[in-house]
C-alpha cells in the first residue's frame, strides 16, 4: 500500500473516532495493522476479553512471528488458564490447555508439562513460582505491565503505536478543499453553489452574472479570503503542471541525460548559482491548469515525480493568496536524543562513524591510526577490531608501496556500510579501500582490496546503478571512480575536477542515477553514469571543503562546508532552480576545523561546532537548540545519526565517542539489554541465530538507503588538516603506565563476601552453577548430594537476586529429601560429576558417575533416570535450540547426542582420546565444541554432527615439547564466535570458526599457581579464574590482562592453611557482571562481589594507547545451563 492510501487510512481513523463509530474504528485498526491502540487493548486485558484482545492482536502479529510475540500471546493464555484454574472450572482450564496452550509445548516441553502439573494441585499457588499470584484485577494489571514493555520492544510494533498528529477533522478539511478547487474550474462558478454530493464532481449551472466567489459560511466549502481568490493549485495538489526542463538546471540535466559536456562560466551571486534561463516563462504560466490534466486520487510513480518539481517550484506572482498553511507533522527539540547514554573509548582519535542500517545500535568507527571497530553501543561491547594492514602487498602498486615506505602512518578517512549492512567499505588516506563482509557479531572478513586512487582516498559510498552495488570512491588524484561490489572490477571514472575531490554523494530520482562530488577548489560537479562529463559545474559556500547530503527520504538537498578562514556554511539547494534554497545560522566566525554535519527524521539538522552539537528544524534557519553532552567534546565534533534518529554518536576529546539517545533511543538501549532475559524463566526462544546481531535485527526495524555523508578531512590538505601520523602517548599516561599496580584484595573487608550457610555435612564442590533468574545457587557435592540456596526477595533486597550483601536460604522442599544422584556401584572419589539445569530452571540433570538423573528442581523428585555405566557422563550440555537434545561427554571419550523425549542416542562421536571434560555450543556458527582430558579441542557441525576441525591446546615456549594434559573446559563468549579455553597452564581465546588461538596467558608474576577453574563474566568482559594456590584472579576478557588478584584469606576462614583449601570451582551471577561464587575445596561455597563504592574489581592496565583496558558494560544474561556456563 502507498504512503498516501496508509495515511489515508488514519484519516478515516480520525473521522470514525470523531464521529462515535467505536466498533469500526478498531476493526480498521486491526485489519489495516497500521495503528495499535494500546487503551483500547489495555481495556480488553482489564475486562477479560480474551477473543478481543487475541483476534486484536491478530492484526499485528502471531504467534510464532517472533519471540517477543510467542511471550506476549503465552502471558495471555497462560493468565487465562490460571483464571480458569482459579474459578475451580477444571474442564475449561483443560480446553485452554489443550487447544492455546499445546501450541507451546513444542518450544519448551518442560514448561507445558510444568503447567499441566497444577491441574493436579487443589489451589495452583502451592506451586512455589505462582505462591504471590493474587487476585484476578491484580493478576491483570501486573500482566498488562509485562505485555506492555514485550509490545513496545516487538519489531512488529514498531512505528504503530503512535497515531499522528493531525488537526480536527482533517478529512473534512481535505474534502472542502477539493470541492473549493472543482468550483474553480467551473466555468461559471455560482455565487452560492448547491453541492448535494461528493459521489461525483462538483459543477455549476449557468450563471447569469460575472464569475464570484463562494461566501464564508459555505460548511462544506469553508473559509475564504474576501479577494476571491482561491488557493493556488501548488498549495494543495501534488499535480501542478511544470515547464520543459532547462539543461542547465539539476532538474534539467536529470530530465535531458545528454546534454553538452561543457558549461559557460557561473555568474557571482549569493547563492553561486545561476537562476534558470525560463524563470521569466515560468513566472508567467497561466494560472488555471489545463483540462487535459487527469484527476488522480493517490500518489503514483509519475504523480510523486511531480510532487517533488511542485514543493521546489515557483508560484504565479499573481496569486496573492497562498491558501492556509499545512506543516509537517510536529516535531520537537524533546526528539532529538540528548541524553548521554553510553560512553565508549575507541584507543584513538575517531575520523568517521556510520550506525548500521539494520541493526539500530551497531556503529561502525575508523580511526586517525588506520584501525576499524564494530560497537555493539547498548552493551558498550566491541564486537570486532582491526588495524590497518595491506592484505596483499604483491598486488600493490609501486606508487602505493613507495608511500608506505616513506611513511606507514594510515588514517581512516570514511567508514561507512552497504545498504543492506552486509558490506562495509573503508577509506585510507594512502591509496587503498578495503571492503568486508559482515555477518553480525565479530564475524568481520576481508572481501576487497582496491588500490583505488594515487594520494588519499578522500570519501566512500555504495549505490545501485543498473541496480547493481556499487562502490564510489574520490581521492586526491581528482578523480571519482566506481567499483563493482562483488568483484573490485573498475567501471568508470570520472574527471573533470581541478583539485583533490573531497566528498561524494550518489542519488536518484525515479530511474535517473547520478553523483554529486565536492572538490577543495569549492567546486560542485554532477556525473551521470556515461563518462560524458560532469552535468553541473557550481560554486559552493566557502569555496573549500564541502559535503552534499540528502534528507532521509531523499527529497531535500543539504551541503555543509567551511571555508579556508574557518567560515563555515549550511545550505538547503533548490534542485528545480539550481540555488540555494535557505542558509542556516548559527556558525561562530572561526571553526577550527572542517565542520561536521548530518541529517534525522526528514525534520532536523546537526553539526559539530565550537566544542558543541548544534541543531536546526529543516525549515528554520535559527538554530533551535545546542547541548554540550556533558563536556569533553572537540572543537569540531563528529556526529552521526542512526536511521531513526534515535541515537547519535559524537566524537569526545580523549579518544572517546559519546552516544546520545532520546526516549526512543533509550528504550532501544534497554530492549537490548533486556531481550536475552525474556526467553529464559517461561517460553524457549524460536530457534534462530543468538549472535549480537541478531538480538538486534529483532528489536530493529528495516532496513532503509541512508546517503548521507560525514565530512572527514583528507591529506593534501594545508591548514586544518589532521596529520596521519600515530600519536603519541602523552607524558601522563606514560606515567600512569609505569606506576600501574595490580589491585590486590587481601582482605575480606575490600569487598563484599558471604559464606553461605550449610548445615549439612560438607563434602568437596565438585560443580556451581546459579540459576538463570539469577536468585539462586546449585551446588553439587562429591559425595553426589546438591544443596540449592535461594535469596528472598526483602525489603532490603527488593529484586530477590543473589547478592553477597545477604544470606540466603539452604531451601529444601517440605519433604525434607535430598536432590542425591545415582551412587550405586560408583566409587565416588574417582567419579567425575557433572550437572545441567533447564532454561527455566525447572529441572536439573546431573549424574556423579552414576546414572543420569533429571530431577524436579521445586520438589527434589527424580523425574528419570538414564544412560547407566559403563561408560559415565563426565559432561553435560543441553541443546539451545531444544531442551529434549542434549549432548552427553563420556568417560570412554566419545559425546553422546541423546534425546531424552524418545530415550534415544541420536548420534555418537568419536575424536578424542581421553574423557570429555567441557562442551559448548554455539548457536551463531551452528557448532558444538568439545574439549577432554587430552587437552583436544574439537568442532562438530550441529547439522549431520560431522566433525570440522580439531587440534590440541598449544604448548608454551620452555615446555615440554609434547601436548599438555589435564581437564580443559571451553565456554563461549557472548558474541558466539570468540571461545574461553581453560587448562591448567593457561586461558585462551580462540576464533572458533577457525580453531586458531587469538591471544593467552600463563601463571606467572602475582599468578604461579595453575588454574583451577575459570569462566567469562555474563557480559563476558571479564574472565574470573580461580588457583590452587586459593587464590583468585580477574582478567579483562579482551587482553588477558590481570585487573585484581583476590587474596585467599579473603574467601577462606580464618585458621585453615591456604594450602590445603582453594576454589574447586567458579560461576558467575547470569545478571550482575561483578559478581561471582566460588566452591571450594573444604565444602564451603563463597559469593563475592566489590564494594559498592567500587562498582568493579580493580582497573586493567593501560593499553599501548594509554587507556585502561575493558569497558565497563551492561550485564546481558547468559545461559547458565550447564558446568561452567558454556555459551
Amino acid at each position: 500500500m502507498s504512503s498516501l492510501s496508509r495515511e489515508l487510512v488514519f484519516l478515516i481513523l480520525q473521522f470514525l473516532d470523531e464521529e462515535k463509530f467505536k466498533e469500526t474504528v478498531h476493526k480498521l485498526e486491526q485489519e489495516s495493522g497500521f495503528f495499535f491502540n494500546m487503551k483500547y487493548f489495555e481495556d480488553q486485558v482489564q475486562g477479560g476479553e480474551w477473543e478481543e484482545v487475541e483476534r486484536y492482536l491478530s492484526g499485528f502479529t502471531k504467534v510464532d512471528d517472533n519471540r517477543y510475540s510467542m511471550k506476549i500471546f503465552f502471558e495471555i493464555r497462560k493468565q487465562k488458564y490460571l483464571e480458569a484454574l482459579d474459578k475451580q472450572d477444571r474442564a475449561k482450564a483443560v480446553d485452554i490447555l489443550v487447544k492455546d496452550l499445546k501450541v507451546f509445548s513444542s518450544f519448551n516441553e518442560e514448561l507445558y508439562k510444568e503447567i499441566t502439573q497444577l491441574l493436579t494441585l487443589e489451589n495452583f499457588r502451592e506451586n512455589e513460582q505462582l505462591s504471590k499470584y493474587g487476585d484476578t484485577k491484580s493478576a491483570r494489571n501486573i500482566m498488562l505491565l509485562e505485555l506492555k514493555k514485550l509490545i513496545e520492544a516487538n519489531p512488529l510494533f514498531r512505528d504503530k503505536l503512535a497515531f499522528p498528529s493531525l488537526k480536527a477533522s482533517r478529512l473534512r478539511t481535505l474534502i472542502n478543499q477539493s470541492l473549493n478547487w472543482q468550483h474553480q474550474l467551473c466555468k461559471n462558478p455560482r455565487p452560492n453553489p448547491d453541492i448535494k454530493t461528493l459521489f461525483i464532481d462538483h459543477t455549476c449551472g449557468p450563471p447569469n452574472g460575472a464569475r464570484a466567489p463562494p461566501p464564508a459560511n459555505n460548511t462544506l466549502v469553508g473559509g475564504l479570503p474576501k479577494g476571491g481568490a482561491f488557493p493556488p493549485l501548488g498549495t494543495h495538489s501534488p499535480f501542478q503542471p511544470t515547464a520543459a526542463p532547462s539543461a542547465s538546471t539539476l532538474a534539467g540535466w536529470m530530465a535531458n541525460p545528454n546534454p553538452p559536456a561543457q558549461h559557460a562560466p557561473v555568474a557571482t551571486g549569493p547563492a553561486a548559482l545561476s537562476a534558470p534561463p525560463n524563470s521569466a516563462a515560468l513566472l508567467k504560466r497561466p494560472r488555471t491548469p489545463p483540462g487535459s490534466i487527469p484527476t488522480v486520487d493517490y500518489q503514483t510513480a509519475d504523480s510523486e515525480h511531480l510532487m517533488k518539481r511542485a514543493r521546489a517550484g515557483v508560484q504565479p506572482d499573481e496569486i496573492n493568496y497562498a491558501g492556509p498553511s499545512h506543516p509537517q507533522t510536529a516535531s520537537s527539540a524533546d526528539d532529538l536524543p540528548k541524553a548521554v547514554a553510553r560512553t565508549l573509548n575507541q584507543g584513538s582519535c575517531v575520523m568517521s562513524m556510520d550506525f548500521h542500517p539494520v541493526q539500530q545500535s551497531v556503529l561502525l568507527v575508523g580511526t586517525n591510526v588506520g584501525d576499524i571497530g564494530i560497537w555493539e553501543v547498548a552493551l558498550r561491547d566491541r564486537l570486532a577490531n582491526r588495524t590497518f594492514k595491506v592484505w596483499d602487498i604483491s598486488a600493490a602498486s609501486m606508487p602505493m608501496q613507495a608511500a608506505l615506505m616513506k611513511d606507514p602512518a594510515v588514517s581512516v578517512n570514511r567508514t561507512v556500510w552497504s545498504p543492506d549492512g552486509t558490506l562495509l567499505g573503508v577509506a585510507f588516506s594512502k591509496h587503498i579501500v578495503h571492503i568486508y563482509t559482515y555477518n553480525g557479531g565479530s564475524d568481520l572478513r576481508q572481501h576487497l582490496e582496491i588500490d583505488a586512487h594515487v594520494g588519499g582516498v578522500n570519501d566512500l559510498a555504495f549505490s545501485h546503478p543498473n541496480k547493481q552495488l556499487c562502490v564510489i570512491t574520490c581521492g586526491d588524484d581528482k578523480t571519482i571512480k566506481v567499483w563493482d561490489a562483488a568483484t573490485g572490477r573498475k567501471q568508470y571514472t570520472f574527471e573533470g575536477h581541478e583539485a583533490p575531490v573531497y566528498s561524494v554523494c550518489p542519488h536518484h530520482k525515479e530511474s535517473i542515477q547520478f553523483i554529486f562530488s565536492t572538490a577543495i577548489d569549492g567546486k560542485i560537479k554532477a556525473w551521470l553514469y556515461d563518462l560524458l562529463g560532469s552535468r553541473v559545474d557550481y560554486d559552493a559556500p566557502g569555496h573549500w571543503c564541502t559535503t552534499m547530503a540528502y534528507s532521509a527520504d531523499g527529497t531535500r538537498l543539504f551541503s555543509c562546508g567551511t571555508s579556508k578562514d574557518g567560515e563555515s556554511y549550511l545550505v538547503e539547494w533548490n534542485e528545480s532552480e539550481g540555488a540555494i534554497k535557505r542558509t542556516y545560522s548559527g556558525f561562530r566566525k572561526r571553526s577550527s576545523g572542517v565542520v561536521q554535519f548530518d541529517t534525522t527524521r526528514n525534520h532536523f539538522l546537526a553539526a559539530g561546532d565550537e566544542f558543541l552539537i548544534k541543531f536546526w528544524d529543516m525549515d528554520n534557519i535559527n538554530l533551535l537548540t545546542t547541548i554540550d553532552a556533558e563536556g569533553g567534546l572537540p572543537a569540531s565534533p563528529r556526529l552521526r545519526f542512526n536511521k531513526e534518529g534515535s541515537l547519535l554518536a559524537v566524537t569526545a576529546s580523549d579518544n572517546g565517542i559519546k552516544i546520545l539517545a532520546n526516549r526512543d533511543g533509550l528504550q532501544l538501549l534497554r530492549a537490548f539489554e533486556t531481550t536475552r532475559s525474556f526467553d529464559t524463566n517461561q517460553v524457549a526462544p524460536e530457534p534462530a541465530v543468538s549472535k549480537v546481531g541478531s538480538c538486534l535485527s529483532t528489536i530493529c526495524s528495516n532496513a532503509c538507503l541512508w546517503l548521507i555523508l560525514i565530512p572527514t578531512m583528507q591529506s593534501g590538505i594545508e591548514g586544518n588538516r589532521t596529520v596521519d601520523t600515530k600519536p603519541r602517548m602523552p607524558d601522563d599516561v606514560i606515567e600512569r603506565t609505569k606506576t600501574w599496580k595490580l589491585t590486590e584484595i587481601i582482605d575480606s573487608s575490600q569487598c563484599r563476601s558471604i559464606r553461605l550457610p550449610d548445615t549439612l555435612p560438607l563434602n568437596k564442590v565438585s560443580r556451581l552453577i546459579y540459576t538463570n533468574a539469577g536468585v539462586a545457587l546449585l551446588a553439587l557435592a562429591t559425595n553426589a548430594v546438591h544443596k540449592l540456596w535461594k535469596w528472598q526477595r526483602s525489603d532490603r533486597n527488593p529484586t530477590g537476586k543473589a547478592t553477597a550483601s545477604f544470606a540466603p536460604q539452604l531451601w529444601q522442599p517440605p519433604s525434607g529429601i535430598l536432590m542425591t544422584n545415582d551412587i550405586s556401584e560408583t566409587n565416588v572419589e574417582e567419579a567425575v560429576p557433572c550437572i545441567a539445569l533447564s532454561k527455566n530452571d525447572s529441572y536439573v540433570m546431573s549424574a556423579s558417575g552414576g546414572k543420569v538423573s533429571l530431577f524436579n528442581m521445586m520438589t527434589f523428585k527424580v523425574m528419570t533416570t538414564f544412560m547407566p555405566p559403563p561408560p559415565a557422563a563426565t559432561f553435560l550440555a543441553f541443546h539451545p535450540q531444544d531442551n529434549n537434545i542434549i549432548a552427553i561427554g563420556m568417560e570412554d571419550s566419545t559425546i553422546q547426542i541423546y534425546n531424552v523425549r524418545v530415550d534415544e542416542v541420536k548420534s555418537k562421536l568419536k575424536g578424542h582420546q581421553k574423557r570429555i571434560t567441557g562442551l559448548a555450543f554455539s548457536n551463531a556458527l551452528n557448532v558444538l565444541v568439545s574439549s577432554g582430558a587430552d587437552a583436544q579441542l574439537c568442532v562438530w557441525g550441529t547439522d549431520g554432527w560431522e566433525k570440522r576441525k580439531s587440534k590440541f591446546v598449544q604448548v608454551q615456549p620452555g615446555r615440554v615439547a609434547s601436548s599438555p594434559v589435564g581437564d580443559t573446559r571451553v565456554q563461549f563468549h557472548n558474541d558466539q564466535f570468540r571461545l574461553l579455553v581453560v587448562h591448567e597452564s593457561q586461558l585462551a581465546i580462540y576464533d572458533a570458526a577457525k580453531l586458531e588461538r587469538l591471544r593467552h596467558w600463563v601463571p606467572r608474576d602475582s599468578f604461579s599457581a595453575s588454574i583451577s577453574n575459570a569462566t567469562y563474566s555474563c557480559d563476558s568482559q571479564l574472565v574470573y579464574a580461580g588457583f590452587v594456590d586459593g587464590s583468585v584472579g580477574v582478567f579483562d576478557a579482551e587482553s588477558l590482562r590481570p585487573r585484581c588478584r583476590l587474596s585467599p584469606s579473603v574467601h577462606i576462614p580464618q585458621g585453615v592453611s591456604n594450602s590445603t583449601v582453594y576454589p574447586l570451582v567458579i560461576a558467575a551471577h547470569p545478571v550482575e557482571p561483578n559478581q561471582f561464587a566460588l566452591g571450594l575445596s573444604d565444602g564451603g561455597v563463597q559469593v563475592l562481589e566489590p564494594l559498592e563504592s567500587e562498582g568493579k574489581w580493580g582497573v586493567g592496565p593501560p593499553s599501548d594507547n594509554g587507556t585502561p583496558t575493558g569497558v565497563p558494560s551492561g550485564p546481558t544474561s547468559g545461559n547458565q545451563g550447564s558446568d561452567q556456563t558454556p555459551r
